[in-house]
């Protein structure tokens, strides 16, 4: 199997499970046992959703170690750690790191210091000259505070094969389908936002990197599956019942709400990091509703 194929379908954003503020190990192997059953391709380990900004180094390379280790070579392992704002430090710190059972980097544009297209363009280019890992490049305007145009990530296909793709959550379906429009065959789209996934496909892309499929993987990767082989009934349906699920989710900040869902399931604590807060009871029950129904 290509690498391309390899990261096709569904990416799971994995949370980071706490018990108070200590990680929580037992239930983090729940959770990658839960959705590698539930049929997610891919595993990334310390995106947002993993709260990788408030975990030190050393939790960073315990969770990595530890989720390469549960996982036992069965999926793809994504690495959420080399998103910041500060090139150089990047560049030293891939430069010392241990990339053993690491398939692929996911890298976020630079936040706060906000650059031009011609400086997102150099810093990528710095990380894809030093990484020994395909790149997948992250873009969150939401949270870096600058968008990467469909131009400056073209650019960047076609300058390196270090780029493996995109996961572009910018949720501008033009911006979106100019990048499907003019890249390499093999350079992956993806979503960053699990709403716009059947769309994203429906124009051309290739699948997502998702927060729901922490507490629902199996509809969530039926739905995945069934619009990347075209058929649409299936995905629609699926997608509709999912609908709610998608908005719930997000009501009070991520990964506070799929932690939330996670609790009701039984795989984990709803407990997060400061500056998050965890979930509000009169939330969760709207989540404890939907997931009810889901089952229902």
């Amino acid at each position: 199997m290509s690498l391309h194929q390899r990261f096709r379908g569904t990416g799971v954003a994995l949370v980071t499970p706490f018990k108070e503020d200590r990680i929580d190990w037992d239930s983090l192997e729940k959770i990658i046992e839960h959705v590698i059953s539930g049929g997610v391709e891919f595993l990334v380990s310390l995106g947002t959703t993993g709260e990788s900004v408030t975990t030190s180094e050393a939790e960073q390379r315990q969770i990595l170690d530890f989720t390469i280790r549960v996982n036992r070579g069965r999926l793809p392992v994504v690495a959420g750690v080399f998103g910041g704002n500060n090139t150089a430090e990047l560049v030293r710190k891939m430069q010392d790191f241990n990339f053993d059972g690491i398939d692929a980097l996911l890298c976020s544009n630079p936040a706060y210091n906000k650059p031009g297209q011609e400086g997102i363009f150099q810093h990528y280019m710095a990380l894809a000259n030093a990484s020994p890992r395909p790149i997948l490049i992250y873009n969150v305007p939401s949270r870096t505070a600058s968008n990467m145009t469909a131009e400056t990530t073209l650019r960047l296909a076609h300058a390196s094969d270090k780029f493996l793709g995109i996961k572009e959550a910018s949720d501008d379906i033009y911006q979106i389908n100019k990048i499907i429009q003019g890249k390499p065959q093999d350079f992956l789209v993806l979503s960053g936002d699990d709403f716009i996934t059947l769309p994203l496909i429906a124009c051309g892309g290739d699948g997502v990197i998702s927060v729901i499929a922490n507490t629902t993987p199996r509809p969530f990767t039926d739905m995945v599956r069934s619009a990347l082989r075209f058929d649409m009934p299936q995905a629609q349906k699926l997608n509709l019942q999912l609908l709610n699920l998608y908005r719930l989710l997000f009501t009070e900040g991520n990964p506070a709400g799929v932690k939330a869902a996670l609790e009701v399931q039984g795989l984990c604590t709803r407990d997060v990091r400061l500056p998050l807060v965890p979930m509000s009871d009169g939330g969760q029950q709207l989540i404890r509703a939907e997931l009810a129904k889901l089952q229902g």
